[in-house]
């Protein structure tokens, strides 16, 4: 019972990392007004290029350096398709939630292409061997009864996912950066009175949301799947959205959402184990997670207090 109860702490760690990662850019963008709708197409960059990337950096025979290195290329994917996203958000004003829809559509599209292309038609990547993520066992701490193998034998995706967690909630509450991004989702024409841009720290937002949902992405291509294609990261970013909306925008809060949503998919993986699992249809068991983000969003949104600015295009004609 207790290596049961580790095994899933660890595991909900594990699924959790890419939906902290990809939440806590919801919070930059939607904490600056500008709706995050698009985390499922800036996750799907990631992954795709975080795959690739470490295919080419293990070829070139760079070994478990690739893993790291492919992690923080994968920001690159996630920046572009933000950027374009800032573009037509911010600069020409168009429809945040059609905006964020077409970036979703564009990059599955586009990176099962270029799969196709790149691998002369094959439907996924070719799947890492040397170039994936280890878990990290820390000297003594691992070796503690229960929370040894639960907290201390992680991914280091997951550590710095944690580390985001903080980081992130100290430059939105204790910086004067932070300040005046949140002044932006509550109130932009106030802001710019102040004299702050709000084009400039729109964009800055936004990217620092791809960036952020990229690395989840790239979470999900390095330590549990060790390739891409269409399926690797299946909606995973709405559930980062989910997990954003329940946790009211604030980071401590949306870390223990996303926690809960990624224990949902670790329970998927568990009951899969036993043998009365197997009188249960398979489509059923996978649906565990999405269900639970259903049940939980819809009991949540009623409380939801977004930034009352959030979705609201601000005339960048008027001030800067």
């Amino acid at each position: 019972m207790i290596d049961l109860i580790a095994q899933l702490i660890n595991i909900t760690l594990v699924f959790s990392s890419a939906l902290i990662f990809a939440a806590m850019g919801g919070i930059f963008s939607e904490r600056a007004g500008i709706i995050a709708l698009s985390l499922e197409g800036y996750m799907i960059g990631g992954a795709f290029l975080a795959a690739v990337a470490a295919h080419v950096y293990e070829q070139l025979g760079w070994g478990a350096s690739s893993a790291y290195l492919a992690f923080f290329t994968a920001m690159i994917a996630g920046m572009l398709l933000a950027l374009i996203h800032a573009l037509a958000t911010v600069t020409y004003g168009a429809d945040q939630v059609v905006s964020g829809v077409v970036i979703n559509f564009l990059a599955a599209g586009l990176s099962v292409f270029l799969v196709k292309v790149i691998y002369q038609g094959a439907g996924q990547t070719p799947t890492l061997k040397t170039a994936v993520f280890s878990k990290w066992s820390i000297p003594y701490l691992s070796d503690l009864p229960l929370i040894g193998p639960g907290f201390f034998r992680m991914y280091p995706t997951t550590y710095l996912a944690l580390f985001t967690v903080a980081l992130t909630a100290w430059i939105l509450w204790r910086t004067p950066f932070g300040l005046r991004l949140r002044s932006l989702g509550e109130h932009p024409a106030a802001a710019a009175s102040l004299g702050i841009s709000v084009r400039r720290y729109r964009y800055i937002g936004v990217i620092t949301s791809g960036a952020l949902a990229a690395l989840g992405g790239a979470t999900i291509t390095l330590t549990t799947t060790g390739n891409f294609s269409h399926a690797t990261i299946a909606g995973q970013g709405f559930i980062a959205l989910a997990a954003m909306i329940f946790g009211q925008w604030n980071p401590h809060w949306v870390l223990l959402a996303a926690l809960f949503f990624g224990m949902a998919t670790g329970l998927k993986n568990i009951i899969q184990l036993y043998p009365w699992a197997r009188d249960i249809p398979t489509e059923w068991i996978y649906m565990l997670p999405y269900v639970l983000t259903l049940i939980v969003l819809s009991s949540a949104i009623s409380r939801a207090r977004p930034p009352k600015a959030l979705g609201e295009a601000y005339d960048l004609s008027r001030r800067t």
